[in-house]
């Protein structure tokens, strides 16, 4: 972490070369200076303090501190050493509510696995058309997509891929902000810049560089035709995959029975070293019957991110996609692939 005092404000930057972080805010200084300390030990260390000033000194790459009863010496490293970070260049801009955003990017952020042969696929998808943006991510064996209106409009469309890492660490910083967020676009870069109340400048600044690729165009693979149709209690739902889970550790396999002339659902799953288990569940059900079976870890993922009491899972057929949705909101979907099975 790079330390810098001056003009009555202390910076703090951080950065992994992918992504950097800078954060400022009041203090008293006295005179300027900057240093260079391990981000890991400082910010451990820091947290470790009380809740009182801090005063800090900066002297032959020495950090001195001194908070309450405790008395610090850090030893520094040399701050022209540290890489440079990409300056923002100014152009389009969007403001979009900061707890909205992180939390409509926490419905996806999971869902992304590191791909060497695809690496597109391994970040989050953000596409910003007018007064939309749309949030998608996949692994090539589900799919999810969050939609966020806007109140402002763009001039013009873009779309980037964001590092898995770098929107964690989006949700991490800035999801329990309120206020704006305003989002600076370039070809390789996007910007983020959170204003606080305490300074007139940027409270919170970050940046990442952008994966390059192109994704895959996910709205081809969205179902249109589906051959059953069901609604039923999300949570009760959700228990009994979790409890079927528990004799299924190994497979990760459940297997589901859905019947529409009794309306039932079965939930199966068994164990060679645990037993078998058996639960059934009510439903509104409409179209075929149909067996099929699922990755109970990816089921887990999809229905524990719709938070309406009734849950919409509408399935094409045995080896085609489902998709779950929340009952009454249009501005979220989670489409599962099954497990194909011989």
């Amino acid at each position: 972490t790079l330390l810098e005092a001056e003009n009555n404000l202390l910076k703090l930057t951080s950065t992994n070369l992918d992504s950097a972080i800078n954060w400022q805010g009041l203090a008293k200084v006295e005179g300027k200076g900057k240093i260079c300390v391990p981000i890991k030990f400082f910010s451990n260390f820091i947290n470790s303090l009380p809740n009182k000033p801090i005063n800090i000194e900066i002297k032959d790459l020495i950090l001195f501190l001194e908070c309450e009863n405790y008395k610090i010496k850090i030893k520094g490293f040399n701050p022209e050493e540290f890489p440079i970070i990409p300056q923002l260049q100014k152009g389009d801009s969007l403001n979009v509510d900061c707890y909205t955003f992180c939390q409509s990017l926490n419905r996806v952020l999971d869902i992304p696995s590191s791909s060497l042969v695809r690496p597109e696929i391994s970040g989050i998808f953000l596409s910003f058309d007018s007064n939309l943006i749309r949030i998608a991510a996949t692994d090539s064996f589900r799919l999810a997509e969050k939609k966020l209106f806007l109140k402002n409009t763009l001039s013009k469309e873009y779309s980037l891929i964001l590092s898995q890492s770098a929107s964690k660490e989006i949700v991490g910083v800035f999801g329990d902000k309120e206020g704006e967020l305003n989002f600076y676009f370039s070809k390789n870069q996007i910007w983020l810049k959170y204003i606080g109340s305490e300074v007139s400048q940027p409270k919170i600044d970050f940046t990442s560089r952008l994966i390059d690729g192109e994704y895959p165009n996910y709205q081809e693979i969205i179902p249109k035709k589906f051959g059953t149709h069901i609604r039923l209690l999300r949570e009760e739902f959700l228990n009994q995959v979790k409890a079927a889970s528990l004799f299924s550790e190994k497979i990760r396999e459940i297997k589901i029975l859905i019947n529409p002339k009794t309306e039932t659902i079965e939930i199966l799953s068994q164990s060679p070293d645990l037993g078998e288990y058996k639960s059934t569940l009510k439903g509104d059900i409409k179209g075929n019957e149909i067996s099929l079976s699922f990755n109970y870890r990816f089921l887990i993922d999809g229905i524990s991110k719709i938070k309406t009491r009734e849950i919409l899972v509408d399935i094409t057929n045995e080896e085609g996609p489902s998709i779950l949705r929340p009952v009454n909101e249009e501005d979220y979907f989670y489409i599962l692939m099954p497990i194909k099975t011989s």
